[in-house]
């Protein structure tokens, strides 16, 4: 099948397009999953200094059977280029190659951390113009996981910047622990942890807390599909309490809080996270067609 001037085969990589004109950008995606996409089709965007192997074991472990047809996609915040991409300026238009580059429309968009907010930054600007991207991109559902979020300017302060530097090392030591699972000692996950923050570099954490600074300014009550809001009881980097706060404010918000894990859910409660994810698929794209810019009606929350 032909994407946007780029050939797309099933397991096999491929380039998008640039949604900037005269440029090319690093995306790709893959088809995971061939799947039924009458079943549903996902679209998984990772986070920074991951990539797509973010989301190999809830794939492996329940997602695979739930017939949808899975997409996972490389993003310029991923460890290999975060540094070089982030000191050129705004990442977040990139967002629209990733979701432009998967056939029929993205369907369910799941999103992690840096990922959920670069993707609810690149929404809200489109809403800002009057455009309706669900509708543009066939977006018919949103999963955000471990997502950054405050409803006013005056929560963030000084402190919070301090927290956010100060803690970045830590965040990216526990994605080296959760990833090895137990195959390095913690002096090598502390060590290694320090290199993903190198590389990662002042411009890369730049770019992710620009995404977390905007949030206030999300027009949150224009985002009218269903969305499933997903934290880690023991998140410390992105707490519950701003996951469940985002859910209050969207429309059609539903919030889930996994117990026994942290900000990487999708791999310490990977079978919990695949069936939570999966049904929501399942729901979202038998219920409805994508977009409209609608209100909606709020979901129960957990509590």
């Amino acid at each position: 099948m032909s994407v946007t001037g780029t050939s797309l085969v099933p397991g096999e990589e491929s380039s998008a397009a640039s949604a900037r004109t005269g440029a090319h950008t690093p995306v790709t995606v893959r088809r995971r999953i061939a799947g039924d996409p009458s079943q549903g089709r996902v679209l998984m965007l990772h986070g920074l200094a991951n990539s797509a192997s973010l989301w190999d074991a809830c794939i492996e472990h329940g997602l695979g059977s739930s017939g949808a047809e899975v997409w996972t996609a490389e993003l310029p915040w991923r460890g290999t280029s975060v540094s070089e991409l982030s000191a050129r300026g705004d990442v977040v238009p990139y967002t629209a190659d990733a979701l432009r580059a998967v056939p029929g429309g993205a369907g369910v968009v799941v999103a992690h951390s840096m990922g959920a907010n670069v993707l609810l930054e690149f929404l809200n600007r489109s809403l800002e113009k009057g455009v309706d991207p669900f509708a543009e991109f066939g977006v018919r559902g949103l999963v955000l996981v471990s997502p950054f979020y405050r409803r006013s300017a005056e929560e963030f302060s000084w402190q919070s910047v301090a927290f956010s530097v100060d803690n970045f090392t830590r965040i990216m030591t526990e994605g080296i622990r959760v990833h090895s699972a137990g195959r390095l000692s913690e002096d090598a996950q502390r060590s290694l942890g320090e290199r993903v923050r190198d590389r990662v570099g002042a411009y890369g954490w730049m770019r992710f807390f620009e995404t977390y600074l905007r949030t206030p300014r999300l027009q949150t009550g224009l985002f009218a599909v269903p969305c499933l809001v997903v934290a880690g009881e023991h998140d410390f980097a992105a707490p519950p309490k701003e996951g469940r706060a985002l859910a209050d404010d969207l429309p059609e918000g539903d919030f889930r809080l996994l117990e026994d894990c942290g900000h990487f859910l999708m791999i310490e409660q990977a079978r919990r996270f695949a069936d939570l994810v999966g049904r929501f698929i399942s729901s979202t794209s038998a219920s409805r067609p994508p977009g409209g810019l609608r209100p909606g009606s709020p979901q129960e929350h957990d509590r």
